[in-house]
């Protein structure tokens, strides 16, 4: 990890009429790194989320990506370059094949614009085979290419998920911000994806996790942040959030820690 965080947010604060959803929040991120977002139904995540992929705009305070300022750019400026995002409501391309929806996250990084491709220009038809071939070895890569020409829809939910993660991937992303990636995911799908986050990791991307299994953030996570009422009542390493008195009360219930925490990765491992 290098002294300057890849991803900042400064004071940003974001309201909804008179409810304030974000209030003068500060998070980093570092390459690298893993980094765990936290807290109840309500706290300000998804939200957090929206307002660094420029979903929504900021009330005040600024977002550094890369060491420049983002905020105020729109979602496909802010995704071309590098912060990739999934949603917490699943969203894949059902009436597209399996293969085609991860070569619409190819074509991010295509040169080839609508005319070219549609006048078959030879180069536009080689990039085109490239971009065939880099998405078959991603569905490769999480046991999805024998369904490549399948429906996306026709993928059951587990496999729809994993599909949104690879066509995250297929981007070629900095930083990738997964919101709720194991929701409605069985245990077996969620030690799986646990591998899969771990393996995008350690191959330099940065990730910032949003998610409500606790376990498998603390087991993931270097750094842990939680919201509540869209404040930050408690951020740090994920033994030391497990042990503050606030994110218990307001998040983890009061039988928490009496059995050992979940411990978090080592930091540097990977």
């Amino acid at each position: 990890m290098t002294d300057l965080p890849i991803l900042e947010g400064r004071g940003l604060r974001k309201a909804f009429g008179g409810v304030m959803a974000v209030a003068a929040v500060g998070l980093q991120a570092y390459p690298g790194e893993i980094v765990g977002l936290i807290g109840p139904n309500g706290a300000g995540k998804t939200t957090m989320f929206n307002l660094i992929s420029g979903v929504h705009t900021l009330d005040a305070g600024e977002i550094l990506f890369g060491g420049r300022p983002i905020h105020g750019l729109p979602p496909h400026r802010i995704a071309a370059l590098g912060l990739v995002r999934t949603f917490q409501n699943l969203q894949v391309f059902g009436s597209m094949t399996v293969l085609e929806n991860v070569m619409v996250g190819c074509h991010m990084r295509s040169r080839a614009g609508f005319l070219a491709a549609g006048l078959r220009l030879g180069w536009a038809k080689a990039e085109e085979c490239r971009t065939r071939e880099r998405g078959l070895g991603l569905l490769q890569r999480v046991g999805l290419a024998s369904r490549a020409e399948d429906l996306a829809s026709n993928l059951p939910f587990g496999q729809q998920r994993l599909l949104e993660i690879v066509r995250a991937l297929a981007a070629e992303p900095r930083l990738l911000m997964l919101d709720e990636p194991g929701a409605g995911l069985t245990q077996e799908e969620k030690a799986r994806l646990g591998e899969l986050i771990r393996e995008i990791q350690q191959e330099g991307v940065t990730v910032l996790l949003v998610e409500h299994d606790v376990d498998m953030v603390m087991g993931l996570a270097y750094r842990v942040y939680v919201l509540d009422y869209g404040q930050l009542i408690a951020q740090g390493t994920p033994q030391e959030v497990q042990a503050d008195s606030r994110v218990i009360e307001a998040y983890l219930g009061a039988g928490w820690g009496q059995e050992d925490p979940a411990p978090g990765p080592s930091v540097g491992s990977g």
